[in-house]
Order: structure tokens, then C-alpha cells, then sequence
């Protein structure tokens, strides 16, 4: 129990920045005019900044022979996520009030991509700072799976957004930090552009989790509780039940590396993504099933994250 409660301090302290952000919505101090703006700025330079301070600094990734692997995981994990879930909602939909091909394919785009920025990345570094550039390359992969699998989840086949994958800010800035540490021309980069960048990178999660708040309390009013029963119990079972079960037995057969199986700890214990949301309403689908399983998901994570944590450093790290 003295190791769970710090878990519980540690990811309660996550969930109350988001708790600012959904309060200075409610304030009206951060207004809607501003959403598009800020989530440019972190998605386009402030996170492209804390990947590539991170990367750089790292003394593990002078080879790219270890730096596969987490993309590798993210790619595979996240895979699994959207098709099993695409699987069963498609045999299951009825009992789970997703009758229709719209909401079944909105339901396996939410519950198939875990939230991998804002709320693993400050418990890794404060958890698991080791494994930090892990999660940094982990991501990559749970990317290029949210761009192309789940394109077509959500799609139905229709784009691929690989491109706009490979091409994003913050897997550019992991290419240019990689060739960097590769080319060994690190300690010539100017100390000022360094502090910029560290800087810069400082800010990313702070305004990521008070940007989410906010957006998620904009969403709360939408997701019709009264009617979903069955919707959102479906969704924690599969996101918050069956995956990091799924998640941590693969780790536990694999043979990983301690950091990247802090990784699969990590994600194993997450709720869903909130860009499903985005999606849902970009493809034209049923965004308020959408809102279902990703608003119950992360509300229901503020018990489950912390329980997953334990039971992941014990399965995996003892």
C-alpha cells in the first residue's frame, strides 16, 4: 500500500492541472478562440522542443540499434488496440448499444489509441525517467498506427494520412535529434539554442493538460450519460480491462528492455486518446459515441491509472 499511494499523489496532481484548465474554461480565462492557436503551438513547437531536449540528452541512443524497438511497440500495440476493437464492436455492437456501422467504427477508433502525450509523459518523468526518450520513440509508432490503421478504422478505407504522419513537427524534430546523435555533432550545437530548446520543451505538458481540461469539460454536456450505459461499460472493459492485461502479458514474454517494458507499464495503464474525438467529427461519424468512450474512459482513469501502475511494476518490474 506505501507504494500504491504515491502512484495515487502522483497521477491525482496530473488530473488536477487538466481540473485548472477545465476550471479556467468554466472562468472564461481560456476561451474557445484561443483552443485552435495554443494546440498548434504544443503539437507544432513546444512538443517538437521537449522530444528533441530529450533525445539529445539521452546517453542511450547513440546507436540506432535500440531505437527501433519502442516505435516498434507502439506501432504493434496500438495495431492490436484498433483492430480487436474493430473486431468485436462489429460482433458485439447491439449489446452495446453501436448498432450502426457509424458508431461501431467510432467506438474501435476510441478505444483502440490510448492517450500516449499528456498524461503518461509527466509520470514518466517522474516514475520512470529512464525510460522517457523510450516513450518519446514509442510514440512515433502509436502515430503512425493512429494515421494509418486508424485511419481506416474510422474511414472505412477511404485516406491514409501516413504521410501527414512521417511529415508531423515532433517526428521531424526525433529525425533531426537521432541524425544529431548519430553524426556526433552534438557538443557543437550553441549552448543558447540548447536552453531554447529545453525551455520551450518545459512548457508542452503543463499546457498540454490544462489545454485537454479544457476541452474535455467543452464536452462533457454532449455525451448523453443517461443513454450509454452499456457504451461506456464496454469501452473501460476493453481500454481499461482487456488491453493492459493483453499489454502487459505480451511484455512479460518479450524480451525487452527494462525501460521499454516501463514504457508498456505506462501505456498499459492509460485511458483513451481525446484526438478519436477530432477524428470522429472529421470523417463524418458518430462523434457521440466517440465522446462516450473517450470522456468515460479518462474519467474512469483517475481510479484505474494508478491501479494498473501498481499491478504493471509489479508484473513486470519486480
Amino acid at each position: 500500500m506505501n507504494d500504491l499511494l504515491p502512484i495515487v499523489s502522483r497521477v491525482t496532481g496530473v488530473f488536477l492541472v487538466m481540473g485548472v484548465g477545465a476550471l479556467a474554461r468554466k472562468r472564461n480565462w481560456f476561451t474557445r478562440d484561443s483552443d485552435a492557436s495554443l494546440a498548434n503551438i504544443t503539437a507544432n513547437l513546444l512538443m517538437p522542443a521537449l522530444f528533441m531536449d530529450r533525445v539529445l540528452a539521452s546517453t542511450k541512443l547513440d546507436s540506432l540499434l535500440v531505437a527501433w524497438v519502442p516505435p516498434a511497440i507502439g506501432f504493434c500495440t496500438t495495431v492490436v488496440g484498433l483492430l480487436l476493437g474493430y473486431f468485436l464492436v462489429r460482433k458485439l455492437g447491439r449489446f452495446i448499444g453501436c448498432e450502426t456501422e457509424s458508431s461501431q467504427r467510432s467506438f474501435a477508433l476510441g478505444v483502440g489509441i490510448c492517450n500516449y502525450g499528456y498524461i503518461p509523459l509527466p509520470l514518466a518523468q517522474h516514475f520512470y525517467p529512464d525510460a522517457e526518450v523510450d516513450l518519446i520513440l514509442h510514440n512515433v509508432g502509436v502515430d503512425l498506427a493512429l494515421w494509418t490503421v486508424g485511419i481506416w478504422v474510422i474511414a472505412g478505407g477511404r485516406d491514409s494520412g501516413i504521410k501527414r504522419a512521417l511529415l508531423s513537427p515532433p517526428v521531424i524534430a526525433i529525425a533531426i535529434a537521432l541524425l544529431i546523435k548519430q553524426l556526433g555533432i552534438g557538443p557543437s550545437i550553441p549552448a543558447p539554442l540548447l536552453q531554447m530548446t529545453h525551455e520551450l520543451g518545459q512548457c508542452a505538458i503543463p499546457l498540454g493538460l490544462l489545454l485537454s481540461g479544457a476541452i474535455i469539460v467543452d464536452f462533457l454536456k454532449h455525451a448523453k450519460w443517461r443513454t450509454s450505459t452499456r457504451t461506456l461499460f464496454a469501452a473501460v472493459a476493453y481500454r481499461q480491462c482487456l488491453m493492459p492485461i493483453l499489454m502487459l502479458s505480451a511484455a512479460s514474454l518479450l524480451p525487452l528492455a527494462t525501460t521499454v517494458q516501463q514504457v508498456v507499464v505506462l501505456q498499459a495503464a492509460m485511458p483513451t486518446a481525446v484526438f478519436p474525438i477530432v477524428l470522429a467529427r472529421l470523417y463524418g461519424q458518430d462523434t457521440t459515441t466517440t465522446l462516450r468512450v473517450v470522456l468515460g474512459t479518462n474519467l474512469i482513469g483517475i481510479l484505474t491509472i494508478p491501479i494498473w501502475l501498481y499491478i504493471g511494476r509489479l508484473w513486470l518490474l519486480t
